[in-house]
């Protein structure tokens, strides 16, 4: 396959889970701000949302005072913010447009009405009046995208390197949006112990990822930062874990496989296998921040070796 198209899937099935990413934590967002809290906490709460994303300076260089309808306005719609959902939305259009004639007719009209949706749901008020339905109508055309791709595709390279551009934004998603909420979850004060408001704050973390349902499912107990932390780390049954992203990375990037990729295949294979045999226990003791924060260095450095050695490769 052409370096050009592979890069183009690639990035096509990036922005497309980054759009729904976007909105998962925005819609989280919302419903929480909604609790009773202080003003100060749910400034706190869109400031979060802001840094999961690193735009929190380009945020305040455009608009000085933090209010959560500016915000909304930034990651759902500014064009001047290149991670925007509808930023999002039309690179991933873009992208599929270049390669139309790799996609099959249902993919592409799916990316393609997405984007047209897009519009018209922007421009009717619905951000305005009720948000959510605009983000469960992003998932919703995400997850419509992949079943898609999935059922229409031939198992060739092309959905390959669509599947390896989903699970590394998806891996990188997880990790930042850990790292923030529990990091914020220690500012706040929010402990161990099973009050009222540690509750929501974590049932709000794992609805983020569609983990609440999972963890009732896995652990039928009270929720707890341990329990949350190892499904989201290194339950491989959870879609969204960070096991489970590498899991799929390392079986696409396998499918791939060209003459100067085995490096990548052993960088990608190492990092799945200390998060295949790890115990939260040693996590924890280690810090959560700094393993994390590794984490999403490797994750970094792994997408710019695919970059590397199977894409266009990136501007220095």
């Amino acid at each position: 396959m052409l370096s050009r198209t592979a890069d183009h899937l690639f990035w096509m099935a990036r922005y497309t889970e980054r759009a729904e990413n976007t909105a998962r934590m925005l819609d989280v967002n919302i419903q929480t701000s909604m609790l009773p809290q202080s003003i100060e906490s749910a400034e706190q709460g869109w400031r979060a949302m802001l840094g999961i994303s690193e735009l929190q300076s380009a945020f305040d260089k455009k608009y000085g005072v933090l209010n959560a309808k500016d915000v909304l306005d930034f990651m759902v719609r500014d064009p001047d913010n290149p991670s925007s959902i509808a930023a999002c939305l039309t690179e991933a259009r873009e992208n599929a447009r270049a390669v139309r004639g790799t996609l099959t007719t249902e993919v592409w009209e799916t990316q393609n009405a997405t984007w047209l949706d897009m519009q018209q749901h922007l421009n009717s008020g619905v951000l305005e009046n009720d948000p959510s339905q605009f983000f469960e109508w992003v998932k919703y055309r995400s997850h419509l995208s992949r079943g898609v791709t999935l059922g229409t595709m031939l198992k060739d390279e092309a959905i390959h390197f669509i599947r390896l551009g989903t699970f590394l934004e998806r891996a990188d998603n997880t990790s930042r949006i850990l790292d923030v909420k529990f990091h914020g979850a220690k500012e706040a004060g929010i402990s161990e112990k099973a009050t009222q408001r540690d509750f929501y704050y974590w049932a709000a973390l794992l609805r983020s990822v569609s983990g609440f349902e999972i963890y009732r499912k896995v652990y039928r107990d009270v929720i707890t930062p341990e329990r949350v932390a190892e499904l989201l780390i290194l339950r491989g049954d959870m879609p969204r874990s960070l096991l489970a992203c590498m899991d799929e990375v390392v079986q696409n990037l396998k499918q791939v496989s060209n003459d100067v990729s085995s490096d990548t295949e052993r960088f990608a294979g190492k990092l799945h296998a200390e998060l295949q045999f790890a115990c939260i226990e040693d996590i924890l003791e280690a810090g959560l921040h700094e393993t994390l924060t590794e984490f999403l260095q490797r994750i970094f450095e792994l997408g710019n070796r695919v970059s590397r050695n199977f894409l266009v490769p990136l501007a220095a």
